[in-house]
């Protein structure tokens, strides 16, 4: 049964006495008319004769505009004849199938029982139009006050922006004739941004890929612009279209409500929503599930679920959609990604359902969906209907669509979004995040929390030598141990990052008071509740505890209770007889001669008369002696008095009782045993006593050990659970919203001794609904404190909306930071979105610990790339490059670390805290450095040298480690926090030096470069060198004159502002070259940089420098010059030679292609759509000489007089002919 589109329910709370009567939330009485309250901006229904009302949200009381209420008393004067009793004209009236009884029925409710006769009824919508003209309640009157039209017209003037890099690229001419843009623009249901995007995917859906499937287009509209209603638009015009069918694809359940919600916004109201995981695996369009058109809402998880009897709910909606040409919509479809992933992981059946439904259906309109689409390249592999690779294309499939962008770098990443606006399959705008506020907070630990997390690092590195030596005991159980070590640092890291999150409890409490103080509402963002820990504590030791559950602790004891490795308890021997032992000795080993051994098997496996004729028959030798003449002492050799003889029942020896040393008088009746039989057996049951008693004294050992550690933890100070703690510490849950995924809390009881477990919903509210009401009491202004976590991060609104009460500016605090940029932006998207009062401040915090930046690491690689794909500029989203650690310079700073500290190569600067004066402060920092990495498992192997090598420390680290950054900062987190931030400095100071020594070589990928200039030109008329068959776009080749020179007016200007300021360095000036270059001496200006200690260097030919020069340098190789007018005559000379050649001379090998230290400068953009010719390009750069002119560099170039911007690839002079002639044919653009 669908859901078709229906108001809430009334809230008709009981009205205080000296006040007017409230009016209903959103409920639709007969005759009454709808207002927006002026105070909390709510609709309500006010009732027929009604002209005073209070809200029942914020209870203001209030009257209605002047000319509604004649209306109103008109109304109410036709509506004065009651309807007959018993009815509610709310609802349905239907007849019970049954007895026939009239019955009330609610909105949407599709099954129920008949409480006269109790018969179990269902509502059949196909049927009912014979019972009932209209089953639909009656739609809410147009009159709405002035406050509503004001709010719509404020929702317009949210700024929403396209960043640079995207603007500077126009998608196709749109020709697509929108069939409800009548109604839209008499609704105003949509921005005009948002119809433009409903016009260029209906455009691009008309198009077909070389392969024949329909081409699919690609929202990437940021967090809060509003993609919901921008789908149901689509929607809509299809349904115009005779296209009845639709899937919409989204992260939850839930959010069907606002597919609901979104669908009325735009007039779909007709459209019915049916949640796929309320139905039956049986065929949607049967006469029992009776879904014959609308909207089939699933979430991911539904996509690859299947029944117990095997049916999958993929193989249901193929059958349902049949020759299908509508609309599926991946909407949040980054959750689709690693379909590729990395090498040694498995594809996800989330990515590989995406893929295959749409391989299913050929014709479907693909709408892929999302703010963070692309964190990252390879993520995109689901999106296979935007023909970016396949036949036709540069590339002949995905793999080789991501070889080339991982080979492009940052750039090509840029360049596809651009490529893919150009060809009217994407468009991405984002709210501005003007207003909003960013700052990183770094958060000091505290005294306390320093010694304690000091006690926590030397207790994990004591817990890894007690593991390794109990691991000694079970060395021929591998696999266990490998697994053993997985689980330790695994935990490892979620203990130290538990610990992080703790250190900075106090700042969050802080900082959040204080906004309380300044008047604004706090929104804390976290990743992990800590939820399992707390139940498990809850399971142990009951639901009434003395203090809130330390996560670390728990993690602690569960790690060490589960995986500790204890021997095997030995079984106590078995109580055996000493008869039962010998004969189990005897016949185990029996200690007999061959030919006792001989008699056993004749008397035991008597032969048959077969294989006794057969023997006689082949047998020629003589008969063999009968078994008694064998029967001899063992003592005494003698065959007499044979029948005297002792048969020992163990060894089976014969002998006489005379010949035993003290001879045997007695008769011996039953089994007997000889002197040596005794021995051995009494001496194997002491050697098995003993063997028994050394391993219970192993075992016990090692259960004694592991119960030490496990009291060490008990004793151990550790941090509370983040999330109670500051719920606690900021007045409890009565004043915290707590909108995450857990079940239950734990709350300081009423006496504040002890807490208590509860469960976080109550009575009234279900599990299910207990978020959306948190959100609420936040919104009204009830709560001013919410807390989130990934769970709440899907599609909830926590943004100062102008609707809701609760205005206040909202202080976004990120405890933890999530561990991908795509949750990164989600977070950060929810309260930051349209309709806001206010923008949020965002305060982004770190410990002062090296090792915490691993997790900004992680995030600041995704935010980098994410920004380039989603929005075509890596500076779109907020910044948190400083912390990229893991990338191909992190990698190469770490193997130089590690080679430093294992003394293979010396270390490229000096560690923090020592000098070069002093070679044993170095010495020292080494030593500590090792053991350090020994500590945490970096070094293996590891040995403490004797002798001369006393005290130094040799070992090997294995060629993964050596560039696995991500390992490192890991590891990090487990150290002391002193040694810990030396070697992070170290670490984070050897990068900083690559890469200032790669941008001094030219070699830094930057993504996007700004060519700068003092004056740039179009030069002659642009040359378009391909056109895309399907879209019509094209690729043009543009070229630039640039002078990159500074005039002597400009610099001695320059000059004398610095030399107003007192505190300029008297360093400040001209300087000239002390060699000659070619016959001349060079001439620059310096200037100290207050920042870096550095000198900033302009010179006549390039202007300013990238790379800055300390003193030193700048001292060794130029003078400074006190004449101005010598400064004068070769600065203006310089200026003008540059302007015609290079600083090689007139001579220089590459003639006029060499533009080194050229003023005036000549460059080649191959602008618009690139990745067609893509391949193309890649092969002529590759034929080139220099190494430089190889790598495909991606530029933003704009002109100085009309500003014109254009962003492509940077063509080397030398490589042009070569590229035009491989792209086969040249066009002037028509000028026009």
């Amino acid at each position: 049964m669908g859901q078709p589109s229906l108001p809430p329910p009334p809230i008709v709370p009981p009205p205080p006495q000296p006040l007017p009567p409230p009016a209903q939330v959103g409920a639709v009485a007969t005759g009454g008319c709808q207002v927006r309250c002026a105070g909390c901006k709510m609709v309500l229904t006010v009732l027929p004769g009604l002209t005073e009302f209070v809200c029942p949200t914020c209870q203001l009381p209030q009257m209605l505009p002047p000319e509604l209420m004649r209306s109103t008393q008109a109304q109410a004067q036709q509506q004065r004849s009651a309807p007959a009793h018993g009815i509610d004209p709310t609802k349905i009236q239907l007849p019970c199938a049954n007895c026939k009884a009239i019955l009330n029925v609610p909105h949407g409710l599709s099954r129920f029982n008949c409480p006269q006769c109790l018969i179990s009824l269902a509502v059949d919508l196909s049927k009912i139009g014979q019972v009932l003209p209209s089953v639909r309640p009656p739609l809410p009157p147009e009159e709405v006050n002035e406050v509503a039209i004001e709010v719509e017209r404020e929702e317009d003037e949210d700024p929403i922006v396209e960043t640079s890099s995207l603007s500077a690229v126009q998608p196709p001419e749109p020709t697509y004739n929108l069939k409800i843009k009548d109604d839209l623009e008499s609704s105003k249901a949509l921005s005009c941004l948002q119809i433009e995007t409903l016009v260029y995917a209906s455009q691009r859906h008309l198009q077909h890929l070389p392969n024949g499937a329909r081409a699919g287009f690609f929202l990437g509209d940021g967090a809060g612009v509003g993609k919901g209603r921008t789908i149901a638009g689509l929607i809509w015009e299809n349904w115009q279209h005779g296209r009845r069918k639709a899937l919409w694809i989204s992260v939850g359940s839930d959010l069907k409500f606002d597919a609901r919600r979104d669908l009325d916004d735009v007039g779909a109201t007709c459209i019915e929503v049916h949640a796929l995981n309320k139905l039956p695996y049986s065929k949607l369009d049967s006469k029992s599930v009776g879904v014959k058109e609308g909207v089939v809402f699933l979430t991911y998880s539904s996509l690859i679920a299947s029944s117990e009897k095997g049916r999958s709910r993929l193989h249901q909606l193929v059958q349902w959609c049949g020759q299908f040409d509508g609309l599926i919509v991946f909407d949040e479809c980054h959750k689709a990604k690693n379909l590729v992933p990395e090498a040694g992981g498995q594809p996800t059946k989330t990515g590989e359902a995406v893929l295959d439904i749409q391989a299913r259906l050929p014709q479907a309109r693909v709408i892929y969906c999302s703010a963070t689409g692309a964190s990252e390249p390879r993520n995109m592999g689901y999106m296979v209907r935007l023909g970016l690779w396949g036949a036709g294309t540069s590339f002949a499939d995905f793999r080789e669509f991501l070889g080339a962008l991982e080979k492009g770098g940052v750039g090509a990443l840029e360049l596809v979004a651009m490529d893919m606006k150009a060809r009217g399959m994407y468009v991405c705008r984002t709210l501005s995040y003007k207003g909003a506020e960013f700052e990183d907070v770094e958060v000091p630990l505290e005294d306390n929390m320093m010694d304690m997390y000091g006690k926590a690092a030397e207790f994990w590195a004591e817990l890894r030598v007690e593991l390794l030596s109990a691991s000694m005991f079970l060395a021929n159980e591998k696999p266990n141990s490998s697994q053993l070590w997985r689980l330790y640092w695994a935990n490892h890291q979620r203990f130290f990052r538990h610990m992080c999150m703790s250190a900075k409890v106090p700042a969050v409490v802080r900082l959040s008071k204080q906004a309380l103080v300044e008047d604004k509402c706090v929104v804390i963002g976290l990743q992990s509740t800590g939820e399992a820990r707390t139940e498990e504590a809850v399971t142990k030791y009951g639901v009434e505890l003395d203090d809130f559950v330390s996560g670390p602790r728990e993690l602690l004891l569960k790690f060490v209770e589960e995986n500790y490795p204890l021997p095997d308890k030995p079984d106590p021997p078995p109580e055996d007889s000493v008869k039962e032992l010998q004969r189990k000795r005897h016949s185990a080993t029996p200690d007999v001669s061959f030919a006792g051994r001989v008699r056993k098997v004749a008397k035991w496996d008597a032969e048959s008369e077969e294989e006794s004729e057969w023997q006689s028959e082949t047998d020629t030798e003589p008969e063999t002696e009968s078994d008694d003449e064998f029967q001899i002492c063992n003592i005494c050799n003698s065959e007499e008095e044979r029948k005297k003889l002792l048969q020992c029942s163990c060894c089976c020896q014969l002998v006489h009782p005379s010949c035993l040393i003290p001879p045997v008088v007695e008769v011996i009746s039953g089994d007997w045993s000889c002197h040596s039989c005794k021995e051995k057996t009494e001496e194997y049951l002491r050697a098995r006593q003993a063997y028994y008693e050394e391993l219970l004294k192993r075992y016990e050992a090692a259960l004694d050990r592991k119960l030490k550690i496990l009291e060490i933890i008990r004793s151990l100070d550790l941090p509370n659970n983040p999330l109670d703690d500051i719920i606690d510490q900021l007045g409890g849950p009565d004043k915290v919203a707590e909108i995450t995924g857990r079940r239950g809390m734990l709350v300081r009881a009423s006496g504040g001794k002890g807490v208590t477990y509860q469960a976080r919903n109550t009575k009234d509210i279900t599990m299910e609904m207990v978020n959306m009401h948190e959100k609420q009491l936040f919104m009204d202004g009830k709560k001013l404190v919410a807390i989130i976590s990934e769970a709440g991060s899907a599609g909830v609104s926590l943004q100062a909306d102008r609707r809701a009460v609760n205005q206040k500016r909202r202080v976004h605090l990120t405890l933890e930071l999530p561990w991908s940029a795509d949750r990164a932006i989600q977070q950060f998207g929810r309260t930051h979105r349209s309709n806001q009062a206010s923008a949020p401040e965002y305060r982004l915090l770190f410990t002062n610990l090296g090792g915490e930046r691993r997790f900004a690491s992680i995030v600041a690689k995704r935010l980098e790339s994410l920004g380039a794909l989603t929005q075509g500029d890596r500076r779109a989203g907020p910044s948190l490059s400083a912390y990229n650690y893991d990338s191909a310079y992190g990698k190469r700073a770490l193997m130089m670390l590690y080679r430093g500290l294992m003394e293979q190569e010396p270390l490229p600067i000096v560690p923090p805290g020592c000098s070069l004066e002093k070679p044993d402060t170095i010495q020292d920092f080494i030593l500590k450095g090792k053991a350090a990495l020994v500590s945490v498992g970096i070094i293996r192997d590891s040995v403490l040298g004797n002798g001369k090598e006393s005290g130094k420390i040799s070992g090997r680290i294995v060629d993964s480690d050596m560039h696995d950054v991500g390992r490192f900062l890991n590891r990090l987190l487990g150290l002391p926090p002193e040694i810990q931030n030396r070697l992070f400095e170290l670490f984070v100071g050897i990068l900083d030096l690559l890469i200032q020594n790669a941008r001094v070589e030219g070699h830094l990928d930057s993504g996007i470069v700004d060519m700068k200039a003092n004056r740039i030109e179009l030069q002659g008329t642009p040359k378009t060198v391909h056109v895309d068959s399907m879209s019509g776009a094209s690729t043009v080749l543009f070229t630039f004159t640039l002078d990159r020179g500074m005039t002597w007016e400009s610099a001695s200007t320059l000059l004398e502002e610095k030399q107003k300021d007192e505190s300029g360095s008297s360093n400040n000036g001209f300087y000239e070259s002390r060699r000659e270059w070619m016959g001349k001496r060079h001439f620059i200006l310096a200037f100290e940089n207050s920042a870096s200690g550095m000198y900033k260097i302009y010179r006549p030919n390039l202007g300013e420098s990238i790379r800055e020069m300390p003193l030193a340098e700048l001292k060794d190789k130029y003078r400074k010059l006190s004449a101005l007018e010598k400064a004068h005559s070769g600065w203006e000379d310089e200026y003008e030679v540059s302007s015609k050649q290079c600083m090689h001379g007139p001579n220089c090998k590459l003639g006029n292609f060499c533009t080194t230290g050229r003023r005036l400068q000549e460059v080649n953009v191959l602008g618009g759509l690139i990745l067609p010719v893509w391949g193309t390009i890649e092969k002529a750069l590759s034929k080139q000489a220099r190494q430089s002119h190889k790598r495909i560099r991606v530029v933003r170039i704009e002109t100085t007089l009309d500003n014109q911007r254009i962003v492509g690839l940077l063509i080397p002079n030398a490589a042009v002919e070569s590229v035009l002639q491989d792209l086969a044919w040249v066009q002037d653009i028509d000028d026009e």
